[in-house]
């Protein structure tokens, strides 16, 4: 397993070296401190640096930063919540600010036959709110920078991007106030992803493995290239011919009328998008002609687009588990400095000179430290239990395991009922067959509704009669109401109201409730002949059986009594957790095509001569093009209309038709635009997600028994974090690696 310290980048910046010399005033160890006459503030100042560490190592940081009392309370206040909260705003509105300048996506429609006048802000009002988000940028990496030194600053290459693109931001913002927002490009609307990046060390780390895959994907590229190259002059060679009315003569017009033509026809075939109709007329007229598209198909779509997924899994295989390995270096490197800045010499006879830290001297550092109550009750009670002896180093670390549990929430005491009949009644409705009971009634719920979906789904509005379904409604959401107040006399409302699943149950019956009651007081009660639509308030009907599908969702509960499905349920949610990085990545490619399509062909789509109909021209349109499919909404015209465009090039469904429009609407040079966001977005993101997926499912149902063990154990009073469940295959850093790394530290001088 790769070295932990070498995929451990820290989040402000990577420590090299360290004299062991040039320390900050405030930075003296804690064991040498008791005698100095301000050994009362510096204890202090100690205490300070460990609640610090402990909260690195806690959140995952990085330890590489100044340790003085003033550097440290700046530091806090950096990753306080309200910090973080107002600098992920600012990523946030700076990056929605492309809905609404100019060209604004405020429209009903992107169709541009149909579009209004978009709203088209005046100059100052986006450009405000940039300004003041830059400014906070500003801010951001100010602090940042001072934080880690200017030692590290120098060589941390993501700070010096960071300073570089701020300077262009605001260079660019400068010149469009000046030009009164006239200027054709905005080069900073480019550069606002990198806000977005620079905030995440796994968006970091996941651009890092893909840099390093980027060799063998070359590679296999290349062979792409000649496969399409050599089967293009295949093509360009056997569809020829002088008589146009013979089928290998058409495949030549339409498919292989010159080279550029006749490579992107294979590059299409190769996605599958344009198969069979590439074949078809050659097919048509000779059958051995389907030999040349299936060798094609074969080598290209089956074998080499294959290799290339599996030389990113490859790169990717273990992803997730070096990312695990390089949280618990970091934990185990901020408990260790903790831990370092906490221990002294131990003074007395039954322990002479050892070497530790004092229960109480933790208990108190661990008041300071920002943790929620549960976690800090548990620790305090690990901590008890090794009584007023030294914690050694290994006994300090061990505490820091119950970070990583998370704490069943335990449930308010029932209330409990003198007579015999209602403890029976109690007994009855907080059983696990009364819930059993409610989702067999939700089921029914579904069930009728469904079946009047297909009965009504070819009567018209005016013919139909809900005097059924409104009758069933009526039941259906009478027993849910019962239900509910049934678990509250059972659990009592507080028992009632700490289950999740309780909790949308309810809000489900209050909604139900609550339209049902306003159903009944507009359309009156369900009678034979019942028309609600009659009464012209669709929206209330419709929104009442809407909301009722969402029984649906009951059934959800029922996963993890299911062993098998509860892995892959949990591999679902784990996936999400773990996808924030591929996620980020996605909307930065997003949000950079985005403004480079609005740059090349905004305005290219021109709607057609008419009043808003396309009637009178679309049986004269090929068929099969951007014009006979009616595709006027995919343009490049807003951003928002620019990021539907981009998804569905994306599927590749069709994506041949969107390549001849702008073709035609812009030049040939746009195809090279759209190949490289299918590379980008089709071949490699897709690929990572597979890669991703696979692995950690694969290491997910290996584990499947530890899982169930764990579901199947009522008893058990933690759950463990997806970090614990791997932790038995992940290497624990060794003593000499972490002493080695808290020797370099570059603002903390750690001796006794």
């Amino acid at each position: 397993m790769a070295d932990p310290r070498a995929e451990s980048e820290p989040l402000l910046g990577r420590a090299r070296g360290g004299s062991g010399h040039d320390w900050p005033a405030g930075s003296a160890a804690c064991g040498s401190v008791r005698g100095d006459p301000g050994a009362v503030s510096r204890w202090d100042l100690c205490f300070d640096q460990a609640t610090v560490f402990i909260e690195d190592a806690i959140q995952y940081r990085s330890i590489n930063h100044r340790m003085d009392a003033r550097s440290m309370w700046l530091y806090r206040l950096y990753y306080s919540n309200t910090c973080q909260w107002i600098l992920s705003f600012t990523i946030f509105l700076i990056l929605f600010l492309a809905f609404i300048e100019t060209p604004s996506s405020l429209t009903s429609t992107a169709d541009v036959r149909y579009r209004s006048p978009p709203w088209d802000p005046p100059c100052g009002l986006t450009e405000s709110i940039e300004g003041l988000c830059l400014l906070v940028f500003v801010a951001d990496v100010s602090v940042k920078s001072y934080l880690v030194g200017w030692a590290q600053f120098q060589k941390n290459l993501w700070l010096l991007a960071y300073m570089v693109v701020l300077v262009v931001s605001l260079m660019d913002w400068i010149v469009s106030l000046g030009l009164v927002c006239q200027e054709p490009l905005r080069i900073r609307r480019l550069l606002r992803p990198f806000f977005l990046m620079q905030n995440s060390s796994m968006m970091k780390k996941t651009l890092k493995c893909i840099r390093s895959s980027l060799p063998e994907m070359a590679s296999v590229m290349l062979l792409l290239a000649l496969h399409l190259c050599v089967f293009t002059m295949f093509g360009m060679l056997l569809f020829t011919g002088e008589k146009q009315d013979h089928g290998q003569d058409r495949e030549r017009l339409i498919y292989f009328r010159n080279l550029p033509e006749a490579l992107t026809s294979l590059l299409v075939l190769l996605t599958t998008a344009n198969n069979p109709d590439v074949m078809t007329p050659a097919y048509s007229r000779n059958r051995a002609y389907a030999i040349f598209f299936i060798v094609f198909t074969l080598i290209g779509s089956l074998f080499l687009m294959n290799l290339l997924t599996a030389i990113i899994y490859n790169q990717f295989r273990g992803y997730l588990m070096k990312s695990f390995q390089t949280s618990l270096f970091r934990r185990r490197l901020g408990a260790r400095a903790a831990y370092e800045v906490l221990s002294k010499t131990a003074e007395g006879e039954a322990h002479p000179q050892r070497v530790g830290v004092k229960p109480q001297d933790f208990l108190q550092v661990l008041q300071k430290v920002q943790l929620d109550s549960a976690h800090k009750q548990a620790i305090v009670e690990k901590v008890c239990s090794y009584g007023d002896d030294l914690l050694s180093a290994d006994e300090f670390q061990k505490l820091f395991n119950e970070f990583d549990k998370r704490v069943i929430k335990e449930h308010p005491p029932r209330p409990e009922y003198g007579s015999p009949f209602l403890q029976s009644a109690q007994f009855l409705f907080s059983h696990r067959y009364f819930d059993y009971l409610g989702n067999f009634i939700a089921l029914g719920n579904l069930v009728s509704v469904s079946v009047f979906l297909v009965m009504d789904a070819d009567v018209l509005p005016e013919d139909r009669d809900d005097f059924v379904l409104g009758i069933l409604n009526c039941v259906f959401i009478l027993y849910y109401v019962l239900e509910l107040l049934l678990k509250v006399f059972a659990l009592g409302l507080p028992g009632y109201l700490s289950y999740s699943s309780n909790l949308f149950d309810g809000l489900l019956t209050v909604v139900l409730l609550v339209l049902e009651i306003s159903t009944l007081a507009v359309y009156r009660f369900p009678h034979p002949g019942w028309k609600p639509e009659m009464l012209g308030l669709l929206s209330l009907w419709d929104m009442a059986r809407l909301v009722n599908m969402l029984i649906v969702f009951r059934f959800l509960r029922i996963i993890p009594s299911m062993k098998l499905m509860a892995v892959v349920a949990s591999t679902i949610l784990d996936l999400i957790k773990n996808m924030r990085a591929f996620g980020g990545i996605l909307v930065v490619v997003y949000y950079v095509f985005a403004i480079m399509g609005i740059n090349l062909f905004r305005g290219v789509v021109v709607a057609p001569p008419g009043n808003g109909s396309l009637a009178p021209d679309n049986s004269s349109a090929p068929c099969g093009s951007f014009e006979q499919l009616e595709y006027w909404a995919n343009n490049f015209d807003d951003f928002a209309a620019a990021l539907i465009t981009l998804w569905n090039v994306m599927v590749v469904n069709n994506w041949q038709v969107f390549l001849d429009a702008y073709r035609r609407y812009s030049g040939p040079w746009s195809k090279l635009y759209f190949v490289l966001w299918w590379l980008v977005s089709s071949v490699i993101w897709v690929n990572l997600f597979l890669a991703l997926i696979l692995e950690h499912f694969l290491h997910k149902w290996d584990r499947r028994t530890h899982l169930q063990s764990l579901a199947g154990d009522q008893e058990t009073s933690y759950q463990m974090s997806v970090e614990l469940l791997f932790r038995d295959v992940l290497e624990e850093p060794t003593e000499e690696e972490l002493v080695e790394k808290l020797s370099h530290h570059p603002h903390l001088q750690l001796c006794r």
